[in-house]
């Protein structure tokens, strides 16, 4: 009975913790104060124009899920949405959007890196069979140069047939 006690415990922990993610926030119901006793604290809060409290969630393996929950002034959420997806990386506009467009799109980057003419910003992404890297490059005046996405082929994504499947 001990060893059906131990391989249920973790089972039982998981499921309880799959139940506190973010798709358990109830738009209209629930409170700032009830996620933060369902999620703990956010990776980063911001405020919109409209005066919304924005809270923004990395979860998942090496972060491929961002999660922005916005707040009205009442501290009712009103929406909760992951920002990583293929919809939003379209809406990237090169010569049109800015940084601060870009970060109000898909949230805080897991990487940055400083190019000679200006930066780069990447998010890991998983893109359902594969995972990579989703990645805008912006000018020396912030503007967005290019995007794009890198497969993760490290993984065992790809083509086996062309040598992209990896070892």
């Amino acid at each position: 009975m001990s060893v059906t006690r131990a391989l249920l415990l973790p089972l039982l922990a998981m499921i309880l913790a799959a139940c506190a993610g973010p798709r358990s926030v109830v738009p209209a119901q629930s409170t700032l104060s009830t996620v933060h006793e369902r999620l703990g604290s956010p990776t980063d809060i911001r405020f919109d124009r409209n005066g919304d409290e924005l809270w923004e969630y990395a979860r998942g393996p090496m972060g491929m899920e961002t999660y922005l929950i916005r707040a009205g002034n009442d501290g009712r959420v009103k929406s909760v949405t992951q920002l990583l997806t293929e919809e939003r990386f379209a809406k990237i506009a090169p010569g049109q959007m800015t940084k601060a467009d870009v970060r109000h799109l898909l949230g805080r980057p897991s990487d940055q890196a400083f190019l000679h003419n200006g930066t780069s910003w990447t998010w890991r992404v998983d893109l359902k069979p594969e995972s990579g890297h989703f990645v805008v490059r912006f000018d020396a005046n912030d503007v967005v140069l290019d995007k794009i996405i890198l497969i993760d082929i490290s993984e065992g994504n790809g083509d086996k047939e062309s040598g992209g499947g990896g070892p």
